[in-house]
């Protein structure tokens, strides 16, 4: 998809290659992608939404409601379709974009951390658009919708519920609190990147490898866990997100819900603490995604549209 090329730098640097973007990578990418998210990531993607949308529970509590909503099965409300569209799109969208915006960041003199920074903003915010915010608008409503089942209805199907927000708000309420997810997106996978980029550096110190030599296996899974763990800090967005996405009923929540007014609206019921609900399944989720860097390792055939 991409030719291959190469940047020249000062006199003794390793030059800047850039690497051709296969679909066979992009195809493998969605396939390790979906695995992870119908393995441990949804159950940990529910876990997270539901402390998110339930601000006054604790892990156990939330645990248990997920539960109470069908077992096993209740871990993966919102997996099919929603969570597989995202799912199998990263690689086509986040990671490529991604990809491409790091390398003419470097190719300007950006450095690791500030290249790896810019691609992950850049590709963070076109996945936002491209494809996450019906998807994560459909997997928070899968999770949130409890009012009909504790009356006693049973729940409408997931695309009649999609079909319903359609015929009543259009496009927009399929996207709706798709800014916030920009905004998580461009600050997560920006931080996540850079403070990878920046793990990796600490690593080649500890272990006395030069600048530009290549990390092993464990090594490139442990400097992302690191900046998968690392960008939890802005947890604050995913609470806005959910909470702006849920169909919870409440008459003291503002009647068109922005960024802003829904920020002040959970400070006012829940404080600080609040805001970080569902931190700690968050920090696992983005440790859990690193496991696709040792897969790619074991499958032999590496993703060059990957960070």
């Amino acid at each position: 998809m991409v030719a291959s090329a190469n940047l020249a730098g000062p006199s003794g640097e390793k030059k800047l290659e850039k690497k051709p973007i296969k679909f066979s990578n992009l195809l493998l990418g969605a396939s390790l992608n979906m695995f992870e998210v119908t393995t441990l990531g949804q159950p940990l993607e529910v876990v997270k939404t539901t402390m998110a949308a339930h601000r006054g529970d604790g892990f156990a509590t939330a645990l248990g409601r997920v539960w109470s909503r069908g077992g096993v099965l209740g871990f993966y409300q919102g997996l099919i379709p929603w969570a597989w569209i995202e799912a199998s799109t990263k690689g086509a969208v986040l990671l490529f974009v991604a990809s491409e915006a790091e390398y003419y960041a470097r190719s300007f003199g950006a450095n690791e951390f500030g290249g790896g920074i810019i691609g992950g903003i850049t590709g963070g915010v076109a996945q936002a658009y491209a494809t996450m915010g019906f998807c994560t608008c459909m997997k928070t409503v899968e999770i949130t919708k409890h009012k009909m089942a504790a009356a006693g209805v049973k729940p409408q199907s997931t695309f009649a519920t999609f079909m319903d927000i359609y015929r009543k708000d259009g496009i927009r309420g399929i996207n709706k609190g798709v800014n916030a997810v920009a905004i998580r997106q461009m600050t997560n996978w920006g931080s996540r990147f850079g403070l990878s980029r920046l793990a990796e550096g600490w690593i080649r110190s500890a272990t006395g490898k030069t600048e530009g030599e290549k990390l092993g296996p464990w090594e490139k899974i442990l400097a992302s866990s690191l900046g998968g763990g690392l960008s939890a800090w802005n947890q604050p967005i995913e609470v806005i997100r959910v909470e702006m996405q849920s169909k919870k009923e409440d008459p003291n929540r503002p009647k068109k819900m922005t960024v802003g007014n829904t920020f002040r609206y959970i400070y006012d019921n829940n404080g600080i603490r609040g805001l970080y609900r569902g931190v700690a399944p968050r920090i696992g989720l983005g440790i859990w995604q690193t496991g696709q860097d040792l897969c790619r390792k074991l499958t032999g055939d590496k993703v060059t549209a990957k960070h």
